[in-house]
């Protein structure tokens, strides 16, 4: 189970002054994941060198009055991971914020559309307000890229374990 880079277009009506998005997608062997739940999972149970490098981000950034996730936040109904939750139903939850630099959406969605099981799907979206939105986006990309990879192929061995549990 490996996620696969998916296209968007853009403009996008949860950000429609997006002017950057990525999207990828992976096939779950379950029936029954929510949005919210993947989100959870996702989110507030990464790898220790993905809590590490969001910390080293957060310390970064605070100087220059930049937002960041909270470093381990409790579940809430209005808050995953850190981020707040814009909207949410069972096939799609809305995260994000905007900044002074940039303003974005990931977006978790979940579709019953497979044989035996499920497509996960997380959207990146952004609007990068001004030079240091596109700056500080051109440096963290190639993390963001390898942090959602690593999140959404964690999501799978945890269900295909639970399955077979």
């Amino acid at each position: 189970m490996s996620p696969v880079s998916r296209p968007v277009s853009l403009p996008h009506p949860l950000l429609p002054a997006a002017d950057w998005a990525d999207r990828f997608t992976l096939g779950l062997p379950v029936e029954n994941l929510t949005a919210r739940e993947a989100a959870r999972l996702a989110l507030e149970h990464p790898p220790a060198w993905i809590r590490r490098l969001m910390m080293l981000r957060n310390a970064l950034v605070r100087p220059l009055g930049l937002k960041g996730a909270a470093g381990k936040a409790a579940p809430t109904q209005t808050e995953i991971g850190g981020f707040p939750v814009l909207s949410a139903d069972d096939d799609r939850v809305v995260l994000g914020f905007d900044d002074r630099h940039l303003n974005f959406r990931i977006v978790i969605d979940v579709r019953q559309d497979r044989p035996s099981g499920q497509t996960l799907s997380v959207m990146t979206l952004v609007h990068r307000n001004n030079l240091f939105g596109r700056l500080y986006l051109a440096a963290v990309l190639p993390f963001h890229k390898l942090i959602v990879r690593t999140m959404l192929a964690g999501i799978g061995k945890r269900v295909s374990r639970a399955r077979k549990a």
